[in-house]
């Protein structure tokens, strides 16, 4: 399993090297393995809904991660707040960049998220994140600024990412039949 993280992970270093460094002019490797990082965890489904609410259920909604993002109401500590928060960002930047297609079934009228605008509190969640500048976080908080400052221009490589991958896979697809046409 581990070589297959690997690889995987390894594919979407590439994509998002092509992406943001070469395309997009984006010389941010930081960002770049952060974004790396971010698409191979979230290709395991659980990943991508690894919050839980207190009874243990998945939260699949910023409205409800929101609660558990203030130490006012859900965080039981800074550090969830902060955890919370990034995982926010991370969350709707993978939907809006990824797969925007999936906003209005995400943001349903029969959904807490119906009035949350997903980028700007992308946006917001990761300045939130960036304000945590102090200890183990100082070294990346620069960067949750920078992914706040530029959330846009992350939607639009991770969407160059996955049209990337999907002209790969096409060609993979092309390849293949070729093969068996032989």
């Amino acid at each position: 399993m581990l070589w297959r993280e690997e690889s995987l992970r390894e594919l979407f270093r590439e994509l998002v090297e092509r992406a943001f460094i070469h395309s997009m002019r984006w010389n941010d490797w930081q960002v770049v393995r952060y974004l790396t990082n971010m698409l191979t965890e979230f290709a395991h489904i659980d990943r991508l809904y690894r919050l839980r609410d207190l009874s243990g259920r998945p939260l699949q909604e910023v409205a409800e991660m929101l609660y558990y993002a203030d130490v006012r109401l859900g965080a039981r500590s800074f550090y969830q707040e902060r955890e919370v928060h990034r995982h926010i960002g991370d969350f709707t930047l993978f939907w809006t960049g990824v797969y925007p297609e999936a906003l209005p079934r995400l943001r349903a009228s029969t959904r807490k998220d119906h009035l949350i605008d997903y980028v700007k509190q992308g946006k917001q969640s990761y300045w939130l994140v960036s304000l945590f500048d102090i200890g183990e976080w100082r070294e990346e908080a620069l960067m949750f600024r920078r992914l706040s400052e530029n959330f846009e221009i992350a939607m639009h490589g991770l969407y160059t990412v996955r049209q990337l991958w999907e002209q790969m896979a096409r060609e993979s697809f092309l390849e293949f039949r070729r093969r068996i046409e032989e």
